[in-house]
């Protein structure tokens, strides 16, 4: 089976960041812990024969901001978060560059918009798609078994029943179910008073959230406090619109690379060695792990 993996890079680099595992410091002084910890994701990833890890790239957000911040002041942004994890994002795209792993630098577009493209770009070339991200928004790129998520963080492979199961809505509607529920990692609001169930139970009912109707006495029968619900529907429906515009992934990314561009060949050793030492070496590969020169 050939599988292409896609990976979050800018999910993995908060995650490593904020891991339990000490910082680590590079002889300029740079806290490179983050960095070191996508690093070595990447390396158990490409070393995990249940994976069975070929074709891969990681995508990025560089920088945090995106073309949804001109739709939406509120959207999620570089403001207040960690300097020591600002100041890394160019470090790790070397980091991963230096592996031998193709990275995806978003500017305008975010890095969830780039695995969305390939989910649809290179569908017909792989096997099976590996979305290698928790994140919700990408439950609607999950297709079958074709394209499924995988939660590493809980070991845990989401398939389109598993979006079902989590969400309570097919992955075509996961852009109306945020739009109600909110994203908090992306700044999404939401519409108050909202839950999870609440709003999978209108959409499993209606479809989209512009076919919700207006009068809750249309409304599936048992919903608590449906008339006070639909009240702030009613009032929000310009903004649940946006919030929807938001949550819909690009499939457009201008990705360049072939098929065949993704496939690991090896890191390239003086390259890697080299960046690896400029970070202090840290002893963290064994150098016969290194594979093939390109």
């Amino acid at each position: 089976m050939t599988r292409l993996h896609v990976i979050d890079g800018t999910f993995e680099l908060f995650r490593a960041h904020y891991s339990k595992r000490p910082g680590q410091i590079a002889p300029n002084g740079m806290n490179v812990k983050g960095s070191l910890g996508v690093l070595g994701s990447l390396i158990a990833l490409l070393d995990d024969p249940d994976e069975s890890c070929t074709h891969l790239a990681v995508a990025f957000d560089n920088p945090i901001e995106s073309f949804r911040n001109d739709l939406f002041d509120g959207y999620k942004s570089g403001e207040g978060l960690d300097p020591e994890i600002l100041a890394q994002i160019d470090l790790v795209e070397e980091a991963t560059t230096a592996l031998g792993v193709v990275v995806w630098s978003m500017d305008r577009f975010e890095a969830d918009d780039a695995l969305a493209t390939a989910a649809v770009r290179y569908a017909d070339e792989a096997d099976q798609i590996r979305i290698m991200t928790p994140d919700k928004d990408l439950g609607q790129s999950v297709i079958g078994r074709k394209v499924v998520q995988v939660d590493r963080i809980r070991r845990r492979e989401i398939d389109e029943d598993g979006v079902m199961d989590r969400n309570g809505v097919a992955p075509r509607y996961i852009p109306d179910w945020l739009a109600l529920v909110g994203d908090t990692a992306d700044g999404i609001p939401g519409v108050p008073g909202f839950g999870a169930k609440t709003s999978s139970r209108l959409i499993d009912a209606f479809g989209p959230v512009e076919a919700i109707p207006e009068d809750p006495a249309a409304w599936p029968k048992g919903i608590r406090g449906a008339e006070r619900l639909s009240a702030t529907l009613n009032g929000m429906r310009e903004d649940v619109d946006l919030y929807k515009e938001l949550a819909i992934l690009a499939t457009d990314v201008p990705l360049t690379e072939s098929f065949d561009d993704l496939r690991w060949g090896g890191a390239p050793r003086e390259i890697f060695e080299s960046f690896v030492a400029r970070l202090g070496g840290f002893g963290m590969l064994p150098s016969a792990w290194l594979g093939e020169l390109d």
